[in-house]
Parts: C-alpha cells; structure tokens; sequence
C-alpha cells in the first residue's frame, strides 16, 4: 500500500516504471519541506523489494524491515547521518566521505533485498566535491542500485547531476484533501483541521506535525503580536527586534514566511478575497488592518518580507537582512491587537 498522498502524477509515473520493469538508476525528488519526499523515496523503497503480489503490500518481511528502519539495503544520509558522536557540532554539508562510503556499499551486492536504494536527503546540502563524486556513481551506476535525490532547493544542486536524473515534483496538496484527511485519520475538529489545513501550505506532512505541536499555534501569535507591535515602535526597539531575529537562522526564516503569509492575507482581504485567506482565525484583525494600509504599503512590503527569505536562502548576513527590514515595516500611530485565535 502505498503511503504516498495527493501526488496522483509522481505515482502514476513510478508505478507505470515499476510496471514495466524500466526504472531510472537515479531519481531526484522536489518538493517544499514536509511535502512526502521522505514517504514517496520508501514507498519506492517497499515496491522494489516487497515479495507480494501487489507491491508494496506492507506485510511481506521486506515490507515490514524497511518500515521499522532495518532494511539492511536501504540506507538514508542526511546532514544527521554518520555522525561522529563525540563531535558535538552540527553539520553543513554532506561531505564527499559521505558518498565514498555510499560506492564502496552501492559496490557490493543487495544483502537481503532485490535492489540497494540509498535515499540522499537534503541534497542540496552536497559540498561540491561529494556532489562530483556521486556524478561518477550516477554516471555508471552499479546493477541492482538506485539512487534518490530528495531536495527543496534545486537550483543549489549541480546541473550535471540534475541532468542525469529523472526528476519527479511533488506539488502542494489541496487544502480540503488535507482538512478531510487530519478529520478522518487523525479525528481533529472540523474548525481546526480548517485552519491547519491552511497554514501547512499545501504540506500534509506538516499539517501533521503542528497538529501535534500544543505550543505551535501559541507560538504563532506571540509571533504576529510582536510584529504587529512593530508597526508603532520606534527605531531602537525595531533594531533591537532585528537582533533577537538574528540570532537562529531557522527560527528567523519561520518568522518572516509567517508574517508574508499574514500580509499575503491583508492583501486578498483588500482585494475583496477573504475565502482565500490563510490566517481563518483572524478574519476580524485581518478587516481592521484592511483600513489601515494602503494596497501600495501592502504590496511594497510583501516585496521586502520575499527579499528577506531569498536573502536568508543565500546565508547572507541575518542581522544586516533584518535590520533593513524593520527600515521597512510601515510606521503607524495604532495597531490592532492580535486577539487568541483559534486552538
């Protein structure tokens, strides 16, 4: 059975390749973060070596090892993969002793399954000599070997490798597929799997994940009050947010697509199309707020909040990023009050 859900075309097309036994050496899965690249790269994984009649059927023992993670021909690298337990440093990059390793295994036969599947996950995060050396691997690959990509930053992979895969885009997921999915498998009200169904951003994965996170929507209007309370600041207490913002790359990237998804909300509630609004739980701030900007401030800003995270994507400078933003956040006599959303 495959897990796999709201990708009709990506397992149309592996299905089809696994039909008629003409599967790719090297696949490269893209898609936004949370989207089911990890689920389609082992639903591969279980087709290819489930002895069932209609692959992959969850019971046979290959099935059951690659669910429990102990498949020994299915090995995942990763930023958090084969790392020294004494070093303590997280790391930034897949090195290029990480790929030595994945020929010396790809070199080998299958130990216990039809086929090795090694499922590189971040690819984005290869160093430039790792990403060479798997070209060779790609370029040549040994029997019985099938490589997976999985990457949300394509542009950042090399072209020669990118060339010589087949490409498989995993698209963001109808929200009311999600809603009806966090209702019926995971038994969430129709009010909140609602609202959570939107701010996943299409990512059923992460629908998941915040639905089970209690601080996460608390967390979300911490977040939108202090950025509402920036629009009355002065300039030291704006410089000294963007201090706070700087001080954990990820934390900072949340935060501004955050706050984008909440002007992206001021400007369809301008524009008279509050049904496609994110922020469900806030349709009575988000009016207030209508009244209070004009459609230029609202565009011009939208415009900064994208050009902060194309900046934070390059690891340019946090700080200088979002001192210049709080230049540009608009300046207001009054702010309405994020009042508690929904739970």
């Amino acid at each position: 059975m495959w897990k796999t859900i709201g990708q009709p075309e990506a397992l149309a097309l592996l299905k089809h390749s696994l039909n008629s036994g003409n599967l790719a050496h090297a696949y490269l899965l893209v898609g936004a973060p949370n989207i089911g690249k990890m689920t389609l790269a082992l639903d591969l994984a279980r087709a290819i070596n489930c002895d069932g009649k209609e692959p992959p059927c969850d019971q046979c023992q290959p099935c059951k090892r690659i669910i429990d993670g102990k498949h020994a021909d299915i090995r995942v690298i990763s930023l958090n993969s084969a790392k020294d337990p004494v070093d303590t440093k997280a790391r930034v990059e897949i090195s290029i002793d990480d790929i030595r390793e994945l020929q010396h295994n790809a070199s080998l036969p299958p130990f216990e399954g039809k086929y090795k599947l090694f499922i590189i996950d971040g690819a984005e995060y290869l160093s430039t000599e790792a990403a060479n050396c798997l070209l060779k691997t790609i370029e040549e690959p040994p029997p019985r070997v099938i490589i997976l990509l999985l990457t949300t930053e394509e542009a950042q992979l090399l072209p020669t490798v990118v060339s010589r895969c087949q490409r498989i885009e995993l698209k963001p997921v109808a929200v009311d597929r999600i809603e009806s999915i966090l209702m019926e498998s995971y038994g969430i009200d129709s009010d909140r799997a609602a609202l959570l169904a939107r701010l996943s951003r299409g990512c059923l994965g992460r629908a998941i994940s915040i639905s089970m996170e209690d601080s996460y929507l608390e967390q979300r209007k911490q977040r939108l009050s202090e950025m509402t309370s920036l629009l009355v600041a002065g300039w030291e207490d704006r410089f000294n947010y963007a201090l706070k913002l700087a001080s954990e790359r990820k934390s900072a990237e949340d935060t501004v697509k955050l706050w984008l998804d909440w002007w992206r909300d001021v400007l369809l509630t301008k524009c008279g199309c509050e049904q496609a609004i994110i922020n469900i739980d806030y349709r009575s701030v988000l009016g207030q707020w209508d009244g209070l900007f004009s459609l230029q401030e609202v565009r011009d800003f939208i415009d900064y909040l994208q050009k902060s995270l194309d900046q934070i994507a390059l690891n340019a400078n946090l700080r200088l990023i979002f001192e210049i933003l709080m230049l540009n956040i608009p300046r207001k006599e009054r702010a309405p009050a994020i009042l508690s959303g929904s739970k």
